[in-house]
């Protein structure tokens, strides 16, 4: 088999993230990588303070029944950062656009640092709740998790039993498996818990004392990718987060806007096909 995945979100042409780097990346680890953007930004909103935003809302039904014509299915869908009036339309090609089984792969982003991000409305969090029931995979940071549940995010402070409580909530809202980043107990340490309704599964990097744009693009696309290519939900949350932390390392400090995810592209391809062995 060999699997299409439809990838929506923004493109930042400038910038490393969203589908600058799900395409590449998702595309590398031997996927088909179809793309459905949402937006087009001449940056990202990181940093940069000049930058343009064309709004692709009412391209998408448009597209849609472009696809239907010809017949075109896809086996996964993987959403990022998409606007609250495009959740009903996302919606929809979701299910008109669906080979039998497809999986779908929902970042739910929208906010970081216990804030929601510039431009979207207080009530964004039960908009996307939408996107994020039925998924197969949710795949929020702490802040956003606490927005989904309607809790305030507590970023620090907090033992296994109240991470794991969150992660069972999440679970709650309707969807098969949990990632949740940025779960740290150790000052030293950063990672990530995946659940699957079972079991927790944890994964741990040495922190990176750097903030660095778009590594949440990069961990999702490469967990997509590695789900697809057969990896369990553990082992791919331990991929993920190996190749960002890979990244960083890679990136030179005068980087700022980005992580150098180009750069570790080979040792992304060597661990998928050492895995499959």
């Amino acid at each position: 088999m060999y699997p299409r995945l439809l990838s929506i979100q923004d493109v930042s042409c400038v910038g490393q993230c969203s589908l600058t780097v799900a395409l590449p990346v998702i595309s590398a680890c031997g996927i088909e990588t179809a793309v459905l953007p949402s937006a087009v930004l001449s940056t990202h909103t990181g940093g940069f303070h000049n930058y343009t935003f064309c709004d692709l809302t009412a391209e998408i039904s448009k597209i849609e029944q472009g696809w239907l014509k010809d017949g075109l299915k896809f086996d996964a869908f993987y959403t990022g950062y998409v606007c609250p009036a495009q959740i009903d339309p996302i919606l929809s090609v979701m299910k008109s656009t669906a080979a039998s089984g497809a999986v779908r792969f929902v970042d739910p982003v929208m906010a970081d640092n216990g804030k929601m991000y510039p431009g979207f409305p207080d009530d964004f969090p039960q908009q996307m709740l939408r996107l994020c029931r039925g998924a197969d995979y949710l795949l929020p940071n702490l802040t956003e998790a606490a927005f989904l549940l309607g809790r305030t995010p507590v970023l620090s402070g907090y033992d296994r039993a109240f991470i794991e409580n969150m992660v069972k909530d999440l679970y709650a809202l309707g969807v098969k498996n949990v990632v949740l980043t940025g779960v740290s107990f150790d000052p030293g340490q950063l990672g990530t818990v995946a659940y699957d309704g079972s079991r927790m599964f944890y994964d741990f990097n040495p922190r990176l004392e750097r903030i660095s744009h778009g590594t949440g693009d990069l961990y999702a696309s490469v967990f997509a990718g590695a789900i697809l290519r057969g990896l369990s939900l553990a082992d791919s949350a331990a991929l993920a987060a190996d190749i960002v932390c890979s990244a960083i390392a890679a990136t030179p400090d005068e980087h700022w806007y980005g992580v150098a995810f180009e750069k570790v592209i080979p040792e992304l391809t060597q661990r998928l096909a050492s895995a499959a062995r």
